[in-house]
């Protein structure tokens, strides 16, 4: 509950949307990388995988477009998508579903086997919560392998090529609406979890 608060404090402070947050829950006691890892899909997930990966958690296709959207603010390692620019299919190539325009300005920024340097995500407004990531994917400019699998499934793509204009962007509320349905997946209740002294460790 502490960390989705503190998201929506952010995201409501660089002009995104804001949604309600049902109090009284319980936290967890256990929290660890491998544990994320294992439960949020993978930047190098095709159409398939993701739509699974969203419907274990009872988030629907619609979800996953406007969820993906999140990819709005923030970076990424070089190393979560250079395959895409140097080794594709293992044989020195590029991943052809990416902009061969975008590409040369990707390599200029991460170089082989960099492991540190970072790249913008929605390059322009990367700190501003907007619907331009839908832009670049719908310009095959996604980052992330999962980014371009949207463009896969005609659902996404509908929801992509909707979100990529000015008029009838439905993108914040969506937003709000597909967070919301989040903070819901396997909620703790009885003697799960724990009523946390300090919110921000455990008891």
């Amino acid at each position: 509950m502490w960390s989705l608060t503190i998201r929506i404090y952010f995201i409501s402070q660089i002009r995104g949307p804001y949604w309600k947050v049902p109090t009284g829950r319980r936290d967890g006691r256990v929290s660890t990388v491998a544990n994320a890892f294992a439960n949020l899909p993978p930047p190098f997930a095709n159409i398939t995988a993701l739509k699974a990966s969203f419907a274990s958690k009872g988030l629907s296709v619609k979800d996953l477009a406007v969820l993906s959207g999140a990819h709005t603010i923030g970076v990424s390692v070089c190393q979560a998508f250079s395959n895409r620019l140097y080794n594709f299919t293992g044989k020195g190539d590029s991943d052809p579903t990416l902009d061969r325009q975008y590409i040369p300005r990707l390599k200029s920024k991460c170089k082989p086997g960099d492991v540190r340097t970072t790249a913008e995500m929605d390059p322009g407004s990367f700190k501003t919560f907007d619907s331009s990531y839908y832009s670049l994917v719908g310009k095959r400019r996604g980052l992330f392998q999962s980014d371009a699998a949207l463009l896969d499934d005609p659902v996404t793509k509908d929801y992509v090529r909707l979100q990529a204009t000015t008029k009838g962007s439905t993108f914040f509320p969506d937003f709000a609406q597909s967070m919301e349905k989040m903070g819901a997946i396997e909620v703790l209740t009885g003697k799960d979890g724990e009523i946390r002294k300090h919110c921000a460790f455990v008891n």
